[in-house]
């Protein structure tokens, strides 16, 4: 199974390694990338890949029901949403954000990863979201979505993108933090195809911009090419996610129905051979988008018992504990 360490097994691995790099030349640490850093000291704690559970799927809690629950089902940390009708509100992050991650790191996790609206450096919220995160020790966040225009070519687009990209790590740099875009699915999603999302950032250093990978959109999208994709970009990738789904046939057309993991048509002990052979570190976010009652939409209130939610997830999160245990990451 996915065995958690001791907070005091952690501490002292951890003061181990640091310790080493100290030995190995004065300020080495203080010079490092963040993410070399936690790859380093990963492999040195010989860590599991982390769980994070998405917050959304918990909105229906206060932060502290929220941090309480996601501990008491085994999961590692929290993927915690910084963004409209969020656990956090953009506008509020300033205030709102210290209390959601010291509710969290009083129920003995951690919140590694955010999920944001984020599309614009100069956006008004934007520098105070991330310094607010790089403050409080969350290193990961995920950009918002971004929809293709009808009236405009696509290459077009992607041009007009490029500097908001490259300003968005420029950010990330100052604060170190990894920005990253998620690939969705769609036909007008900018990142459905990953190409598009290879153009917008293979300029950019991967150490401050990249890629959060969901398999399930790549499979919906790439079919029986999505491993192609993922050799892609798998060199900017540091987050990934985890969810299934599967074709159905109404009356009308097939569609893309979300489902419990390992009841779809994700691949996923494939999948997480690649990510095993191009040692993605992680942290890993745990989506159940399929219905439950509301919960998979982030909804505020529930019309199931709150039982079935949290039965729900506790499963994919055994389901998704012995894939990652098969594939030794």
């Amino acid at each position: 199974m996915h065995n958690k360490k001791t907070h005091s097994e952690t501490n002292v691995s951890r003061r181990g390694f640091i310790k080493g790099i100290v030995v190995a030349g004065a300020g080495t640490l203080l010079s490092m990338p963040f993410d070399i850093v936690n790859k380093q000291a990963a492999a040195a704690e010989k860590h599991e890949m982390k769980i994070c559970i998405f917050s959304k799927h918990l909105q229906w809690l206060d932060y502290k029901g929220m941090a309480q629950t996601a501990a008491e089902l085994g999961f590692d940390g929290v993927d915690l949403t910084v963004r409209p009708k969020g656990h956090v509100l953009p506008e509020r992050a300033k205030d709102d954000l210290p209390r959601a991650v010291e509710a969290v790191k009083n129920a003995g996790l951690t919140v590694p990863m955010m999920t944001t609206r984020i599309t614009d450096p100069r956006d008004r919220y934007t520098r105070e979201i991330l310094e607010t995160a790089a403050e409080l020790g969350i290193r990961h966040y995920r950009i918002g979505s971004i929809m293709y225009k009808k009236d405009k070519s696509i290459p077009a687009q992607l041009a007009e993108l490029k500097p908001k990209f490259r300003d968005l790590a420029a950010l990330s740099k100052e604060y170190n933090l990894h920005g990253a875009f998620q690939n969705h699915s769609g036909s007008r999603y900018i990142g459905a195809s990953i190409w598009d999302i290879w153009e917008l950032i293979k300029e950019l250093d991967p150490k401050w911009m990249g890629c959060q990978f969901d398999i399930r959109h790549a499979t919906a999208e790439g079919g029986l090419v999505w491993p192609t994709k993922f050799r892609l970009i798998a060199d900017r990738v540091v987050t990934i996610i985890a969810k299934d789904f599967l074709w159905v046939k109404t009356d009308k057309e097939w569609k893309a129905l979300n489902c419990p993991l390992g009841e779809g048509m994700v691949d996923f002990p494939r999948y997480f051979k690649m990510v095993k052979q191009a040692g993605i570190p992680g942290p890993i976010s745990l989506h159940c988008e399929y219905d439950l009652g509301g919960a998979n939409r982030g909804a505020r209130t529930l019309s199931i018992p709150k039982e079935k939610v949290i039965e729900a997830i506790r499963k994919d999160l055994v389901v998704l504990k012995g894939w990652l245990q098969e594939a030794k990451l």
